[in-house]
């Protein structure tokens, strides 16, 4: 407490920190490295009604008495916050209470006695009895009295009782009765923060808490102020309260006395930002609670902070891919949001021997998807980067920004929509979106209404679709896309230039098309079986593989389907903006070649000329183009086209079935089939399938246990009868199995191409006597035991025809029909008409030796079936 007033030892200057009731106050000192001591003053030889208290579990409530309000009104407008003089009573050996009197002034013989004053307006009673020495209150009293003023005014004391709720029932109701109207208000308690006496270490979060008070209580308790109810939570009111000189919280953020809190910031009036940039001053002068504060995150440099682009790609629901001006592209994350996912209950449902696609199996993932893709793609964008979020566990380094198009934050819209959730974060994390709070706010709506993933009425919506990857399921779509004509179409993976992965949403089906009429250099590539590395791409590859993800990557185009490849692939035209043709494009910037099978598509006009004007630009793959060559290539192209392609391979023959159909496996496979085959083991040693759970159907790959009891890939053939059926596709042998021989293959491992290559011998063809045959059979068995070099002929039907050599570099079909084991059939391709010769010598020479089939002479001569010929 201060020090005694100069020249009057018994009087003590403080200033009044609150009126209890109206005769009695609390004064402070002046505050010296923290708090300033406090006394109650009750005042001598007066009393004043007494205040409603609220009841409690020692204490019943109680009710005003008559005036009670109005006389600690008077006195707390007459002496709050002000500086005081006030006189100490000798101590009381009975009564515990300091009284005394208080003086508005410099000094008690020049400052107004309220005490006196109280007495005079007639809102204290004097106590006569307790009266010593010389005393004016008694005849201040009497004149009050006479006067009618104060609580001698007369009329009915109940009109001067208040009628106190100390609870309230339905506190949202109280909230939006106001309707976030500003209500005049006094503050009447601050909780205190500590109850023990003692005094916290200095910068402790205890010293902190009683440095707030003494600043809310200084400015706040008991004055007249004006409060926004904002807010209801867990029964308590939250709100604003609005102070002349601004708002209380602002103030005690920017002096450190207090954080941001998220749940509640969406609600305050006015918005958040001056809250935050309040906080963000104290943070930065690491005042109070921030005096050991250290930015979280690696900070982002000025140059890198924003940028615009193009979207190029929208990877589910909050990473974009986004080509910037100078022509690099961006992965990018949405700051402080979080897409669709299954939570761990949804995960342990998951539907045993389906193929799990995050993108259509996860609850609103494919509406945040198609909502972002819809908005965005191929729009222009800002691009606001928020934080760097490190590289964790399997997770890499992540870009998380705040994305807006038109001035629209698109995080934001998702949000609002119930596309996407807010991610919480600790009250001293700083890596967060630059529009946090909108985010809330958005959210709040979102779960409002119930939107979204905030629906509780179960309207989650689901998605079928088929993912058409075989021939055999291609060929069931084949023929009504085809009907269909212009088909509508979303491209959702590109592969390389002219090879798409497109989803095609009348027929809720997924498809591989291959762009029709050109020939499109490769793009770097994982190698076979997915194991060997990456293969790298051919020259001008990857640029064409650019080029058709900038123009069609998840954008709308039509597709028109007009025939399929034997792996199932569909082939076809694709149009995009305004029915640009996406292989005349291709051919026209340089990026492809016209193919031969151009010529009988109406398209080839237009693919002719956009050569030529690639040609004459030197373009790309036209880059070293010379006139003179192209002459000269086009004079010799017949000529070129007659010659036979001689470009032996080894392999390793596998299986040879009964209709004379050979399986191989090239050499050079070996090193990727094995470590296929060592992750295929492992991966049933460390999670081994459950018996029953999985169900094949036709079309599936899957694993199955052959004789000797590893598992292979297989693919189902047939089922029924408690029989599956099934072709081991890395090695092309058949087998039945039973169902629990066989599940589903692990995840990752059904991306690897089939290793076991189908093939038939060029220019061959089989007897139809079943003698004859199983001879030819034996003997092509017997020739393939060991390593063969195969050289691919041409290809019919989809079917691979090969000419093979055994170690010996002795053709194996002319050995064949040496033997008289099989026939030659005749084709008129010139670049075979070398071997075709060699081919008829050797049947000839059989003929001539009455061989096998040719024991009773030259079968041939009448050309019928009746004499064994078979096609």
């Amino acid at each position: 407490m201060a020090a005694p007033a100069q020249n009057v030892p018994d009087s003590f200057k403080g200033v009044v920190k609150q009126v209890l009731s109206g005769d009695s106050v609390i004064v402070r000192g002046q505050p010296k490295g923290g708090p300033p001591p406090e006394r109650q003053i009750n005042f001598s030889n007066v009393s004043a009604p007494r205040l409603a208290r609220r009841g409690g579990p020692s204490a019943s409530e109680t009710q005003d008495e008559p005036y009670a309000w109005e006389a600690r009104e008077f006195l707390r407008k007459l002496v709050i916050g002000k500086e005081v003089v006030f006189t100490i009573d000798p101590k009381s050996k009975t009564l515990p209470r300091e009284y005394g009197c208080i003086y508005l002034g410099k000094d008690v013989a020049t400052g107004e006695n309220v005490t006196e004053l109280m007495v005079q307006e007639g809102w204290l009673a004097v106590r006569r009895e307790s009266i010593r020495g010389e005393s004016t209150l008694a005849n201040k009293e009497d004149q009050a009295k006479s006067q009618g003023k104060g609580r001698w005014a007369g009329g009915d004391d109940k009109d001067h009782v208040r009628n106190i709720k100390w609870t309230i029932d339905n506190t949202r109701a109280f909230v939006d009765k106001y309707n976030n109207k500003p209500v005049p208000a006094i503050i009447e308690h601050c909780p205190n923060v500590r109850m023990d006496g003692t005094r916290p270490e200095p910068n402790t979060p205890e010293a902190v808490g009683e440095e707030a008070k003494y600043f809310v209580e200084n400015l706040l308790l008991q004055r007249d102020i004006k409060i926004v109810l904002e807010t209801a939570n867990n029964n308590n009111v939250v709100g604003s309260i609005i102070h002349p000189s601004g708002n209380i919280a602002e103030a005690l953020l920017k002096k450190g006395y207090a954080k941001c809190v998220d749940w509640s910031m969406t609600t305050v009036t006015g918005g958040p930002e001056k809250l935050r940039a309040a906080e963000k001053i104290a943070k930065q002068q690491k005042l109070k609670l921030w005096v050991g504060y250290k930015p979280s995150g690696s900070k982002v440099a000025d140059k890198d902070k924003e940028f615009t682009g193009r979207v190029i790609e929208v990877i589910n629901g909050d990473a974009l891919v986004v080509l910037k001006s100078d022509n690099t592209s961006k992965k990018i994350f949405l700051a402080s949001i979080r897409p669709p996912r299954l939570d761990e209950k949804d995960q342990k449902t998951q539907q045993s021997g389906k193929t799990f696609r995050p993108l259509f199996d996860i609850p609103w993932l494919y509406e945040a998807r198609e909502f972002l893709r819809t908005k965005l793609i191929g729009q222009k964008v800002h691009v606001i980067v928020d934080y760097i979020q490190p590289a964790q566990s399997n997770y890499p380094e992540k870009t998380c920004c705040t994305v807006k198009i038109n001035d629209i934050n698109v995080a934001e819209a998702m949000v609002s929509k119930g596309l996407a959730t807010v991610v919480r974060y600790r009250q001293d994390d700083d890596q967060r979106a630059t529009c946090y709070d909108d985010l809330l706010a958005a959210e709040a709506k979102a779960m409002k209404g119930s939107k979204g993933l905030h629906d509780k009425k179960e309207n989650t919506p689901s998605h079928r679709f088929m993912d058409v990857n075989d021939q055999t399921k291609a060929k069931t779509y084949l023929i009504s896309l085809k009907r269909l004509g212009p088909i509508e179409a979303v491209p959702e993976f590109v592969a390389s230039g002219s090879r798409l992965r497109v989803y095609i949403p009348r027929q809720t089906c997924l498809v591989t098309l291959l762009l029709a009429g050109i020939t499109c250099p490769r793009a770097s590539r994982m190698a076979p079986g997915g194991v060997g590395g990456t293969l790298d791409a051919e020259p001008y590859g990857n640029e064409a593989l650019n080029f058709t993800r900038s123009q069609v990557l998840q954008r709308e185009v039509k597709i028109v389907i007009e025939s399929m490849d034997k792996g199932g692939n569909f082939i076809g035209w694709l149009f995009f903006d305004d029915n640009k043709n996406l292989s005349v494009e291709l051919v026209e910037h340089g990026l492809s070649k016209m193919h031969g099978t151009a010529e009988a598509s109406s398209y080839y006009p237009a693919l002719v000329a956009a050569e030529a004007k690639a040609r004459q630009a030197k373009l790309n793959i036209w880059k070293n183009y010379k006139p003179e060559e192209h002459i000269e290539y086009h004079e010799e192209e017949e000529e070129e086209k007659a010659e036979r392609k001689i470009d032996y391979r080894p392999m390793i023959i596998t299986e040879i079935t009964a209709e004379g159909k050979i399986y191989g496996q090239n050499k050079s496979d070996g090193a990727s089939l094995d470590k296929l085959s060592e992750a295929l083991q492992q991966a049933f040693v460390t999670n081994p399938p459950v018996t029953g759970a999985y169900n094949p159907k036709r079309g599936d790959l899957c694993a199955a246990k052959f004789i000797d009891n590893m598992w292979y890939r297989a693919k189902v053939e047939k089922v029924g009868s408690g029989k599956v059926h099934v072709l081991y596709v890395d090695y092309g042998n058949r087998q039945i199995i039973t169902s629990t021989r066989c599940t589903q293959l692990p995840h990752g491992l059904e991306k690897q191409p089939y290793y076991a290559k189908e093939m038939q011998l060029a220019l061959i063809k089989f007897h139809n006597e079943d003698e004859y045959i199983q001879d030819a059979l034996d003997l092509l068995r017997s020739e393939t035991e060991d390593e063969v070099m195969v050289n691919t002929e041409y290809r019919s039907s989809g079917t691979e025809f090969v000419t093979m050599q055994n170690k010996g570099e002795s053709d194996i079909a002319k050995k064949l029909l040496s033997a008289g084991v099989v026939l030659l059939e005749k084709r008129k391709d010139k670049k075979l008409k070398k071997l075709m010769g060699e081919y008829a010598e050797a049947q000839e020479d059989a003929k001539k030796k009455h061989l096998c089939i040719w024991q009773y002479g030259d079968i041939t001569e009448d050309d019928a079936h009746e004499f064994g010929m078979q096609r």
